[in-house]
C-alpha cells in the first residue's frame, strides 16, 4: 500500500478539516497528501513519505520504534531472527533468548534496589524488553515457518561462539 493510500484510508475515519486545523496546514494540503504524486501536479509529498526519507538517510531504527511505541505496539523487523540469532541451530537461539531475558531481569533488579525506578531506569528496562520481544517474535516466526535452514547458514563470529553446554548438571 502506498503512503497516500494509507492517508486516504485514515481520512475516511477522521476529519481532514480537523487534521488540517490541528497541524496548522491548509485543508487542500491535507487532501493532496491523500493523492498520488504525479507530474501533472496532483498530490504532495506527505508526512509519511518525509518520515521514511528521514529514516532512509539516517538508518536510525529508533525513529520507527518510537512511532510503534507511541501507537501502543513495538517494531519487529522482517527477518530479524535470522539477523539477530547468529547461531547455527535452535538450541543456541533459545539460549540467546534466555540470556536476553536474564539481562532484562538484572536491569529490573538493579533499578528496583532502592525501591523506586527513575524515568531513565524505566527507559532502559523498556529498551531491553523491546529487544527481547523483537528477538523472540522473530524466533517464533522462524519456528512457524520452519526456517531453520537459514539459521544454519549464518556464520558465527569467532569471538561470539557459544561454548558447548555441559552434559552434567552438577
Amino acid at each position: 500500500m502506498e503512503s497516500h493510500e494509507v492517508l486516504k484510508a485514515a481520512f475516511e475515519k477522521s476529519s481532514p478539516k480537523a487534521i488540517a486545523s490541528e497541524l496548522g496546514v491548509s485543508l487542500s494540503l491535507v487532501y493532496k497528501w491523500a493523492q498520488d504524486q504525479s507530474d501533472a501536479g496532483s498530490g504532495s509529498r506527505n508526512p509519511l513519505d518525509r518520515l521514511m526519507e528521514i529514516y532512509r538517510h539516517t538508518k536510525h531504527i529508533e525513529i520507527i520504534e518510537w512511532i510503534c511505541s507511541e501507537s501502543g505496539g513495538y517494531f519487529v523487523k522482517e527477518g530479524s531472527y535470522a539477523q539477530a540469532a547468529q547461531a547455527f541451530d535452535v538450541l543456541p537461539a533459545t539460549n540467546e533468548i534466555l540470556h536476553q531475558f536474564s539481562h532484562l531481569l538484572l536491569e529490573i533488579s538493579k533499578a528496583a534496589q532502592d525501591n523506586s525506578i527513575t524515568p531513565d531506569e524505566a527507559e532502559e528496562i523498556r529498551s531491553h524488553w523491546n529487544r527481547l520481544k523483537g528477538y523472540t517474535e522473530g524466533f517464533v516466526k522462524a519456528c512457524e515457518d520452519g526456517d531453520f535452514e537459514l539459521i544454519k547458514k549464518i556464520e558465527v563470529p569467532k569471538d561470539t561462539e557459544q561454548k558447548q553446554p555441559r552434559t552434567r548438571l552438577y
